[in-house]
């Protein structure tokens, strides 16, 4: 099983200091993804607003979080 199917299951743990963890670990493993996704994009020729477009934020938004990359 992968670690993000393992935190996944964990979020929705009864026990709210597993599922908060797991919720926090999920939303870092995200933004890492979310980078490397980005870098891949602007290699591959991709504009802001086509990234932009894909990730459902404005052009503004996605070269502000990742544009000094």
């Amino acid at each position: 099983m992968s670690e993000a199917t393992k935190l996944a299951e964990r979020a929705g743990d009864q026990d709210p200091r597993i599922g908060l963890r797991a919720v926090a670990a999920l939303r870092r493993l995200l933004e890492q993804l979310e980078a490397v996704q980005v870098r891949s994009a602007r290699m591959k020729g991709w504009s802001w607003q086509d990234i932009a477009a894909e990730l459902g934020v404005s052009r503004q938004a996605v070269h502000k979080k990742h544009g000094r990359r």
